[in-house]
């Protein structure tokens, strides 16, 4: 196994996040985490990459406790792109890939050919080679979270750990990430709000409520009217989508105005 969590459970103060969460992400797997706003999600995002630790239970990479492995370690193998990263407005593109080569370097280590190839590939891959020498500043949304994933992929990890990349993108910018997301050669671990987009190009959903695991499996097992229901709240209609073979959630409106009033 690639990332497993077993029995963690996470509190601040008297207040259980977390609890009692296990699960494993296969390698070279896109598992999508989704549950309601306060469900637990980034809380156990930033366990996963070591951010936290956590009250009870483990979390491990390859069978190793993550809190016994050095933190240098754990980012170069690791890469977590947060859902509010704060960037130098006076930063090229290009500078801010080079920072996801620190984990593999000393303090006092020349930049090699190695590092190059790495910050080189990572632009070409994310998209972004074209814009390596504008500033952030410049930068659309969408442009910048591709940034962010080449910092990322600069790191050459073999997970990548996001929370919800896709806010704040039009529609054509969340496809395009989570396409670029789900062709990447890693495990991959991702919080998202989508439902549709989850069942679209996820090999499997964990649903969290009230910090607790309700359901995990493929997208066609997962998302069902009673668990829509149950977690979320709604009613409506799953079916598998035409184009893509995916369920397609087709929410049912609640409007008890009266028509023609």
């Amino acid at each position: 196994m690639s990332i497993t969590a077993d029995t963690i459970t996470w509190k601040i103060g008297s207040k259980t996040i977390l609890e009692k969460v296990s699960f494993a992400a296969r390698p070279g797997e896109m598992l999508g985490l989704l549950g309601p706003n306060g469900s637990g999600k980034t809380s156990l995002l930033r366990l996963l990459a070591g951010l936290k630790r956590p009250h009870s239970g483990t979390v491990s990479l390859d069978g190793r406790d993550i809190q016994s492995i050095s933190r240098k370690t754990i980012a170069q193998r690791v890469a977590f792109v947060e859902q509010h990263a704060t960037t130098n407005a006076n930063l090229r593109v290009v500078d801010v890939v080079k920072l996801g080569r620190f984990p593999h370097r000393s303090m006092f280590s020349a930049w090699t050919h190695e590092d190059e190839m790495a910050v080189e590939q990572a632009l070409e891959r994310a998209g972004m080679a074209s814009k390596r020498d504008h500033t952030w500043q410049s930068l659309s949304g969408g442009e910048r979270q591709r940034a962010h994933i080449a910092r990322a992929l600069a790191q050459t990890p073999r997970e990548i750990i996001l929370d919800e990349p896709t806010n704040h993108l039009d529609v054509q910018h969340q496809i395009a990430l989570l396409s670029l997301i789900s062709d990447l050669p890693l495990t991959s671990v991702i919080a998202l709000h989508d439902l549709n987009h989850a069942a679209m190009f996820c090999d499997r959903l964990m649903v969290l409520k009230e910090g607790s695991v309700v359901a995990c499996g493929t997208p066609e097992e997962v998302l069902t009217t009673e668990l829509l229901r149950d977690v979320f709240s709604i009613d409506a209609h799953v079916e598998l989508s035409a184009h893509h073979g995916r369920p397609l959630i087709q929410f049912k409106r609640s409007d008890r105005r009266k028509r023609g009033a």
